[in-house]
């Protein structure tokens, strides 16, 4: 019994003992390092350890690093790593291998964040590390000097309805903010949707470089642009930028007009009639003026065809003015001197602007008959068939009976 204790405390302790090994060749191949550390480049300044290199905020940081490998490794990565207050930026090599003695340079390049908040420059950290599986290489962190660039602005907001209907005003509010070193001068702000040929600028003015008790570094506006009553439905970019002496920044949003009349302002109720051939046919259609102002119309046609067309075309009226937000009927007559399908145009035209292009088409067929002409002719052969019998009637002569001349004997 006390010698299978004493054998199973011996294999507990001799487990233990190989864990214990196990984990402290772990922990020192983990710690163990991979490479000595050249020298390190910063934007093509040299850098190890000192506190005098500046950058600025927003621009691509590129980092180089010179080393010499310490021992055979593969599947090895470099880490740069940015620390600010609100957020970190990280990024690393693809995979790589080393071998034992030899020297090695590799680069990344990091965005510089927009950390500064009331100051024109700060100090970030920089770590930098290179590693795999087995060993590990960490530099002490680098300390840059983060600089506002010398003039920059944000746009930090644009307040705008994500829609809006054809014909109403959209209010846009539009907040920009100075991030740069420097004050700037004579800013202006152009809001605009390009697809619509819309644009309005306003002067925003000084912006100081940061805010104090006195001044603000930030500056407000609103813009009203009035969306056409006939811009088609869909989504459309309003972009906002600002500009000055030493300045151009933009951003955009993307917005949706809706348009109840968005495939024009002419309502058709029929594009097609047949007739027979020389008979009038009559085509109607409506304008519609959705807007708050008078909209006078003129009414132009087109045959299509040539000279020789015996197609002709005539519009009630050739001027059509309709107040705001009512409609009014427009009637356009089409006659055919020969059989067969013809069609045509009628252009609807605002000032210079063409409202839209209704075609219609005509079909003729036959000949346009007269129903008085035709009673006339059933009259004429009615009267003709009975003057026939008539004469028949009193061209036959009646004939004798026996009776009535009979024998006479003397």
């Amino acid at each position: 019994m006390n010698a299978k204790m004493n054998t199973k405390n011996l294999m507990v302790s001799f487990c233990t003992l190989a864990i214990t090994l196990f984990l402290v060749g772990f922990v020192y191949a983990a710690s163990a390092p991979l490479a000595s550390i050249n020298s390190v480049e910063i934007n093509g300044l040299e850098e190890y350890g000192a506190e005098d290199i500046a950058v600025l905020a927003g621009e691509t940081l590129e980092v180089t690093v010179f080393f010499t490998a310490l021992v055979d490794a593969s599947d090895v990565r470099m880490e740069a790593e940015i620390e600010g207050n609100r957020v970190d930026i990280n990024e690393k090599t693809s995979f790589f291998d080393v071998e034992a003695g030899m020297r090695y340079a590799k680069t990344l390049k990091l965005d510089i964040p927009y950390e500064l908040k009331d100051e024109i420059s700060d100090d970030l950290s920089l770590n930098i590390q290179i590693w795999n599986g087995d060993y590990k290489t960490e530099l002490i962190e680098f300390i840059l000097r983060v600089q506002r660039p010398s003039y920059h602005a944000n746009i930090i907001s644009i307040e705008v309805s994500q829609r809006v209907v054809a014909g109403e005003l959209l209010p846009v509010d539009v907040v920009l903010k100075n991030i740069g070193y420097n004050d700037l001068d004579d800013t202006f702000v152009t809001v605009s949707i390009p697809a619509l040929n819309l644009k309005k600028t306003s002067y925003f003015g000084d912006i100081v470089a940061v805010e104090d008790d006195d001044n603000d570094d930030f500056v407000k506006g609103k813009f009203y642009l009035r969306i056409p009553y006939d811009a088609p439905e869909g989504v459309y970019t309003l972009r906002v930028e600002a500009d000055g002496d030493d300045l151009e920044v933009s951003d955009s949003e993307e917005i949706i007009v809706e348009n109840d009349f968005s495939n024009g302002n002419v309502i058709v109720s029929s594009f097609r009639k047949i007739v027979s051939t020389g008979e009038d046919a009559e085509y109607s259609f409506m304008l519609v003026n959705p807007t708050n102002q008078l909209k006078v119309y003129r009414i132009v046609t087109d045959t299509n065809c040539g000279a020789d067309c015996s197609l002709s075309l005539k519009a009630n009226t050739a001027v059509v003015a309709v107040p705001a937000g009512t409609s009014k009927t427009v009637t356009v007559t089409a006659n055919a001197g020969k059989e067969g399908e013809y069609t045509f145009d009628v252009n609807v035209l605002s000032g210079d602007k063409l409202e839209g292009i209704i075609t219609f088409n005509l079909v003729t067929q036959g000949s346009k008959v007269n129903s008085l002409a035709v009673l006339t002719i059933i009259l004429a052969i009615v009267f003709l068939v009975l003057l026939v019998v008539l004469i028949v009637l009193l061209g036959k002569k009646p004939q004798k009976s026996e009776e009535e001349f009979g024998e006479s004997y003397y």
